[in-house]
Formats: structure tokens, sequence, C-alpha cells
């Protein structure tokens, strides 16, 4: 199950999703894998550059185990199982610890990366792929009173590489941005080692790397909301840069007619409800455009906008559920977008 609600197809001939390299292209080597819950795919438009693709998921496999709460071992199942004690930690931790904190600051607390315990309540991911739903499904209010009371990302204490939590009950969950900052390391490892064409796809969560080698530009798809086909909504074209949406279909469930999502109001405990399907955001920094697609899908329209207008070299595609296109103002020239 992919993290990202809004699932990103990307328009390149990528080759079969399987364990081991595959040849899409001439010049060109790709290799999927299952790693953070979904399918990830690297491919690189470099003579010779198999050997890179094992350095690729080296990465993959060590900061899944840095950053998942659901490996035993890991850095944050440590931290979150610790009862408020200081936990040592890699560096890499403290790094995206403080990056999900500087969001949080940003986004004054609609992006929290404590919000462990009310994801771990609602479990949209499992619920998801049940073919039956009822109301047992849904937790209770004073469930979820309790569990939005353990969120507050200030109080993540880090003193050096030690962490601990204010709030023993506190949970850290760094699924809204740790693809993001994994996306990010494995592009600076491709470029430290001369490789300037390629495209890093972690279950939706697209980074290319320069351009492709004819000098044409990446075009990446935005999947329809809802479609059943996978069929997109808009495509947009990108060199150089990273592609991230946050929406509310990927992983849902409904019940009575109602829709219940992974991207839940920290202030209410629920799922938003707020006329929005799903945020792209299109920047250079895959961990930003991670944080950022589920910031301005909390804020809603009008606010996610004016934030994304004051970002630097950041742009953004909102989907209202009329089905509407909303873009930033550095869309139709920097990036050229093609709606269907």
């Amino acid at each position: 199950m992919k993290k990202l609600s809004l699932l990103l197809s990307v328009l390149l001939l990528l080759g079969a999703a399987c364990s081991g390299c595959t040849r899409p292209s001439e010049d060109a080597v790709s290799r999927s894998g299952f790693y953070f819950n979904t399918v990830i795919t690297v491919t690189l438009y470099e003579h010779g550059s198999e050997e890179l693709l094992d350095g690729c998921f080296s990465l993959a496999d060590r900061y899944e185990g840095y950053f998942s709460a659901t490996v035993p071992d890991s850095d944050i199942a440590r931290i979150n199982a610790a009862d408020g004690a200081p936990v040592a930690v890699h560096d890499e931790t403290i790094e995206l610890l403080k990056l999900g904190i500087s969001y949080g600051e940003l986004s004054d607390g609609a992006f929290d990366i404590t919000l462990g315990a009310l994801s771990d309540l609602w479990d949209i991911p499992t619920k998801a792929l049940l073919d039956e739903t009822d109301a047992s499904m849904i937790p209770s209010g004073e469930e979820i009173r309790q569990a939005c009371a353990t969120v507050d990302y200030r109080g993540i204490r880090i003193d050096g590489n030690e962490v601990s939590l204010d709030n023993p009950d506190a949970a850290i969950d760094l699924g809204g941005i740790a693809k993001g900052y994994i996306a990010d390391r494995m592009k600076e490892y491709l470029n430290e080692n001369g490789v300037t064409s390629g495209l890093i796809n972690l279950g939706g969560n697209v980074l290319t790397l320069g351009e492709k080698k004819d000098g044409a530009p990446y075009r990446i798809g935005i999947q329809r909301p809802f479609s059943e086909d996978g069929s997109v909504i808009a495509t947009v074209d990108v060199t150089d840069e990273t592609v991230v949406s946050s929406g509310v279909y990927e992983r849902c469930f409904t019940v009575d007619g109602t829709l219940y999502h992974h991207i839940l109001n920290l202030d209410t405990g629920y799922p938003y409800d707020n006329g929005l399907l799903g945020v792209t955001v299109i920047t250079s920094s895959s961990a930003d455009a991670d944080a950022l697609s589920t910031i301005c899908f909390s804020l809603g329209l009008e606010d996610g906008m004016k934030l994304v207008e004051g970002l630097p070299d950041t742009e953004a595609i909102f989907i209202t559920d009329d089905y509407e296109l909303h873009m930033s103002s550095g869309m139709g020239s920097r990036i050229p977008c093609q709606t269907f």
C-alpha cells in the first residue's frame, strides 16, 4: 500500500516491477523492490550504472531500519517504546526529526510527526484493504480524544544524538516525510557517483535526476482521483525536480456513505473534509515536497495556495472535489501542465 493517497504515474518506459534489474531502454537499467510498505523503483539512464543500483537499495535497507515505526529495532520504534527515556539514535534520524519539527513549526502543528498514536488508532491502510466496512471501524470519540492528547511535536527532546518524548504515550510517525528524505539521499549518492540522468520513484514520491538523455524533461502523470484504471488528470514536465502528492482516495474506506482517509486533522482527530481531493507539490527537495503536500492539503485551497506562493521555487496543483485543477502562479510558465 502506497503511503501517498494521490498516486503518481510515471509516463516513461520504466520496465516491469521485479526484484532484479531490467532494461527499459538500450542505455537504462532499472530495479524495483518492496520497502517502506510500498514498491520502489530506481531507473538510471547512464551506461554501466548497474552497480549503483546496489548502493541505492542499500540506502533503502539502512533507512528503513532507522525510520520505520514497525521495524522493532529501528531508531523510531525504540524511541516510541522507551516510555520517555532518552534513546541514542543515528545522525540521519536526528536530521530527519529536526526537519519534521521544522515543518511542525511552519504549519503551526498541522504537520506533526508525533501523530503515531492517532494514526495507529485509525489504522487506515489496513482497513482500506477490507472488502466489507461497518461502523465498528471508526474509533470512539473518547479514543480519538485520548490519542489527540499525545500529539505535540514540541514534546520531542533532542540532546546530541539522544531523543526522548515528554509524553510517554506519544509516538513518532515519519510516514509523512521519510520517503522524501530517502529519495533525496539516493539522488545525492547518484550525483556524487556521476549519474546525471535517472528517476527515483518511492511509492509515488517521484524525484528526477537532471533531464532525459535526449534533453527532454520527464513527464509525470497525476492520477485522476478514484480512477480505477489509473488514468491521469494532468501531466507535469519536470527537470531535476520532484513531484509528490497527497490525497484522499488511495488509502480510504467508506462507512454509511462517509469517506474516511488517512490525512488526519490533528485538531479534531478525524480525516479532513475540506473540499480537496488532492494536492501535488513540485520543487527541488523530495522531503520538502513530501511534507508540503500534506501541509497544503491540511490548510485547504486558499491558505495552502498562499503558503506555496510564498515559498521559493515551489509550485503546486490542488484538485477540488469538483475535479477542478487550481495551479500556483508559476505552473503555466515554468512547468508546462497538460490536463485531461
